[in-house]
């Protein structure tokens, strides 16, 4: 298959479902990926991420038992390498998984470093598909078209080169040896925030410093304060409007001077420094000139047709983190835009990906999630808004759980459509599905208070509030 339809260079989240829906109608498919299909997300990122917080959340299960509830459980250690093999037995069995999907759609996956030698060819080096000796060079030519998937890798700062004990990155943080007793993470964003909850729960002492004046600064501002007032309640030292002055590496961790927002000066010392300050894209080795191509300054490959991911070479297109915003550089936005490429390289009817409608989570305790506008970005794009905002500790589930948090709803005046909806606190990313709905159909107020939530459920607060919203609600004024 020297001349398959489609060549997806990259096998992460964006390429393979590209290359499984571009398969499934029809086309001949080769998946050129160097590393193991699944990318960041399987293998460092999303899956095993999201598994270790797990179990944290089932550690901080036990102190709320004994604490809380009067049950009196204790928690005598925790296994790092059982807690390590049940991590890794999840991605192996997702990485299977994802193996035995392509094989039998019929994707022909070649291991190895792929490049451009023109708008329809790619020469790969280091082969090693069916059998081929390492070393060896193949030559293909795409007769529809070839997607760029090749992902991203965390930014790092000057004079900090990663380590893998002392200082390292989100891709690496969950792979270094051991629980480190205290952690200063960089970076204030869901990936920083997810690693210094997940830190915090299993007993590190955790400094989180972020330069904006607020962590997670892309969400709603309630958002963000919210979510601060539940991590220090955890008693993570959260320092925002703070920056990172320098790094000195110890035997045995890290010393670092921090510039606070006060304008103070002030040391911390951490077994581990957790560098999250932001993800770029991965072009290197692509030779992007051959086809005509260029990154723009902060890396990515801009399409020149949005509508269909495609760049200003016809036939090539891009889906995943090369893409600039709005693409959001989420894994499920991946797989959208990865379904309207291999739709559009087959000739059939596909709708552009709304990136308002993508939902936004950081899986920390408490949780957040959103989609849509902030109440600030509705307004500074002209909009007339009603905003109502209901604590969860106004409802019984919300009392049960004790964790605090909101949900609030920003919607046009007078009971005009809803432009975002936003949530923090406990199994919110499992809550946020119907707002999903909700903004990507652009339904009123008054179209979701119709409908009834059971009682008693942490989503009854996104019922209620859209109540209030319509001019029906119970419990608020």
């Amino acid at each position: 298959m020297s001349t398959p339809d489609v060549i997806v260079i990259g096998g992460g989240t964006g390429g393979y479902s590209t290359a499984l829906r571009a398969a499934a109608l029809g086309l001949t498919v080769v998946l050129v990926e160097r590393d193991k299909v699944g990318g960041t997300c399987l293998h460092r990122g999303c899956i095993p991420s999201k598994a270790m917080l797990h179990a944290a959340e089932l550690v901080d299960g036990i102190a709320e038992a004994r604490e809380r509830w009067g049950v009196k459980a204790t928690l005598d250690a925790v296994d790092w390498g059982a807690l390590v093999a049940t991590r890794d037995n999840i991605v192996g069995r997702n990485h299977r998984g994802v193996q035995a999907h392509l094989a039998h759609a019929g994707v022909r996956v070649v291991q190895g470093s792929a490049r451009l030698t023109g708008a329809r060819g790619v020469r790969v080096e280091g082969v090693h598909d069916g059998g081929a000796p390492t070393g060896t060079v193949q030559d293909f030519t795409a007769r529809r078209g070839i997607v760029l998937a090749t992902g991203s890798r965390p930014r790092t700062l000057p004079g900090l080169a990663p380590d893998g004990r002392r200082v390292v990155t989100s891709d690496d943080a969950l792979f270094a040896p051991g629980l480190p007793a205290s952690v200063l993470v960089l970076g204030g964003g869901a990936i920083g925030v997810e690693y210094a909850s997940f830190h915090r729960s299993l007993g590190a002492e955790v400094t989180l410093v972020e330069a904006a004046d607020r962590i997670v600064p892309l969400e709603d501002s309630d958002v963000s304060r919210h979510l601060t007032r539940g991590l220090k309640k955890r008693r993570v030292d959260v320092q925002t409007g703070a920056r990172l002055l320098d790094a000195e590496l110890l035997a045995d961790g890290v010393r670092a001077r921090i510039r606070t927002a006060r304008g103070e000066t002030r040391t911390v010392e951490a077994e581990r420094l957790l560098v999250a300050v932001g993800r770029a894209p991965v072009t290197d080795g692509l030779d992007l000139a051959s086809a005509g191509l260029t990154a723009d300054e902060r890396g990515f490959v801009a399409p020149a047709d949005w509508a269909r991911l495609e760049t200003a070479v016809p036939g090539i297109h891009v889906v995943g983190d090369l893409l600039p915003p709005p693409s959001l550089g989420l894994a499920h936005a991946s797989f959208a835009e990865g379904l309207l490429v291999a739709e559009t390289l087959a000739g059939v009817a596909s709708a552009p990906v709304d990136y308002a409608a993508v939902p936004r989570v950081t899986y920390s305790s408490p949780q957040t999630a959103s989609v849509g506008l902030s109440e600030a970005d509705a307004r500074a794009r002209g909009h007339e808004v009603d905003v109502n905002t209901m604590p969860l500790t106004a409802i019984a589930k919300g009392m049960v759980h004790g964790q605090g948090g909101m949900v609030k709803v920003v919607a046009e005046q007078d009971g005009g459509q809803v432009l975002g909806v936003h949530l923090v606190g406990p199994h919110v990313s499992e809550m946020i599905a119907e707002s999903q709905l909700i903004v990507g159909w652009d339904a009123q107020p008054s179209d979701v208070a119709r409908h009834i939530h059971a009682h008693p459920t942490l989503s009854e607060a996104v019922g209620e509030t859209f109540l209030t919203l319509a001019g029906r609600g119970l419990h608020q004024q």
